[in-house]
């Protein structure tokens, strides 16, 4: 048996030791910073924070993402374009390079981390990694080991190894660059790419299959706060919408920016830290992320202003997508356990790329689940390779790259938790008014967090509510100071002739988008989509 080989089968302990001094494991977080100021791979900014760049990717690919097709995944996943299939043969040609690839390298660090701040579902991890600033990103991101089963093994493996490349004409995958998970052998490959958060949306697949599918709990892309009474509420929305920068509320607890799970009893976090956006990032609109950025934090691509190690956060040099990961405690109000009861309010939030969508609205059950399925957005310039400009996309579940069930699964878990616990669904269009990208403007962020406040005070519940002519949606007539004009978007366009052309075209792609889905999905849904009319 190989070295490697060993380590894989290595049970989790507090303390392991290695027969070889390459393998560093378990290292602090101040460790894997010396690791990577030694190797020339990062250097600290002004506030002690690590800055490094992912090389060649600085988002995600997901046409490079395969599941390994097999017995447990042939009839459950829904393959598509997101969730596209693999043979057992490439995952093991694959695997088995990348061993033999790890076996020559003078260095690899290897960390054991757990997800889910939940014991009954939580899950362990081993990641193989081959750069120390992705081991502190792994770190940040997931919980420690729970070590009071000294003998136990992970339940599953990564391997990501940036520098190894797989050969398309032999290894059975279109580009160099790759994501593979099996369920069976329970693993995730990642190769030809630095980009961390590969690392953590891999995971995110996982529970989104294991989870709803084998425990009924609903996993979501999400964000997750609770205010003092112990009210919680639910921010989804895919990367840039929002999820982040709202659920961090200085007023409320933060249970977690990103991946959550919800059970009958209530929502508990996946992730042990945060992977925030930092373009244009101040301490005046966002100073929870902004005070977060220190030492043990870890910038991803983006850049100093000359002779100073301060960041220019306006810099879009390399990418849109700069990024900071960090422990959730670096958050001041942070939430723990990173968990809270059933929730009272859920927010799906929507980069509207055309202007149309009032900036809150008000959904029944039926409708949510609707628009939880369809899940319009705009994909956000940089978040994946390729985005250079928002453009209008429909993702379902407001995560569809990560999710390998029928979107109709979650949603339909999400109606049976909504009934249950009579929750409020508001629809907050965080993207574009008075037109769309490049004629409106993007809603300032301090009028959707004036919204935000007043669902959570409860100053909507006896406003009068308009119905929108093409998405039946009820939008509030009036919000705190807010101007009306801003929450009727066909007040704010300045031909109003134009909005109701280009409400009619938006509502025309939900409907078509929709189709796909109508199969799996119940007859009540369907009738709270939406229906055009002359």
């Amino acid at each position: 048996m190989s070295l490697l080989d060993s380590l894989l089968q290595e049970p989790i302990q507090p303390i392991v030791q290695f027969l070889h001094s390459g393998i560093h494991y378990q290292l602090s977080p101040n460790q894997l910073v010396e690791a990577t100021i030694q190797r020339g791979e990062g250097e600290l900014s002004d506030t002690g924070a690590l800055c490094i760049a992912t090389g060649k990717f600085t988002g995600r690919s997901p046409k490079d993402k395969f599941i390994v097709r097999d017995a447990i995944t042939s009839d459950t996943i829904n393959w598509n374009n997101f969730n596209q299939p693999v043979s057992e043969q490439i995952f093991f040609q694959l695997r088995d390079k990348m061993l033999s690839y790890a076996a020559g390298m003078k260095d690899l660090w290897v960390r054991d981390v757990r997800a889910c701040h939940h014991s009954a579902h939580a899950l362990s991890i081993r990641v193989l990694n081959e750069n120390p600033w992705s081991n502190l990103f792994v770190s940040n991101m997931f919980l420690p080991p729970d070590y009071t089963n000294a003998d136990a093994k992970p339940d599953w493996t990564i391997i990501q190894l940036p520098s190894f490349v797989a050969n398309p004409a032999v290894d059975g995958v279109p580009n160099p660059q790759f994501s593979i998970l099996s369920f069976t052998h329970k693993m995730i490959l990642i190769g030809g790419t630095g980009y961390t958060g590969e690392i953590k949306k891999g995971i995110f697949t996982v529970l989104n299959f294991i989870l709803p599918l084998q425990q009924e709990v609903l996993s979501m892309h999400c964000s997750a706060n609770k205010g003092a009474a112990g009210d919680v509420a639910l921010f989804f929305g895919l990367s840039g919408t929002g999820k982040t920068t709202l659920s961090a509320d200085p007023h409320r607890q933060l249970i977690g920016d990103d991946e959550h799970g919800w059970t009958s009893e209530g929502v508990f976090n996946f992730e042990g830290g945060c992977y925030a956006k930092v373009i244009d990032l101040q301490s005046e609109k966002e100073p929870e992320i902004f005070h977060a950025i220190r030492s043990g934090a870890m910038l991803e691509n983006t850049c100093f202003y000359p002779g100073t190690h301060q960041v220019d956060y306006t810099n879009r040099s390399i990418t849109e997508n700069t990024r900071v990961s960090y422990p959730l405690n670096f958050i001041s109000n942070a939430c723990f356990p990173a968990s809270g009861g059933n929730p009272n309010i859920i927010f799906f939030l929507t980069c509207d790329a055309y202007g149309v969508l009032p900036p809150i609205s008000k959904l029944n059950a039926d409708e949510a689940m609707y628009h939880f399925i369809s899940g319009y957005t705009a994909k956000v310039a940089g978040t994946e390779t390729g985005v250079t400009e928002p453009v209008a996309t429909f993702s379902a579940c407001f995560g569809a790259p990560f999710m390998p069930l029928h979107p109709g699964y979650y949603a339909k878990l999400l109606g049976k938790r909504i009934h249950a616990h009579d929750v409020q669904v508001w629809l907050i269009n965080t993207g574009w008014i008075g037109g769309g990208y490049g004629t409106g403007k993007r809603i300032p962020l301090a009028y959707t967090r004036t919204m935000i406040s007043a669902v959570f005070e409860n100053q909507l519940a006896s406003v009068p509510m308009q119905s929108h002519p093409h998405f039946g949606l009820l939008i509030p007539e009036k919000c705190a100071d807010i101007p009306k004009e801003i929450l009727l978007p066909w007040k704010n366009w300045s031909n109003t002739e134009a909005y109701m052309q280009q409400s009619k075209k938006i509502a025309s792609l939900f409907q078509q988008n929709f189709r796909q889905y109508e199969s799996g999905v119940s007859a009540n849904i369907i009738a709270a989509g939406i229906t055009l009319k002359d």
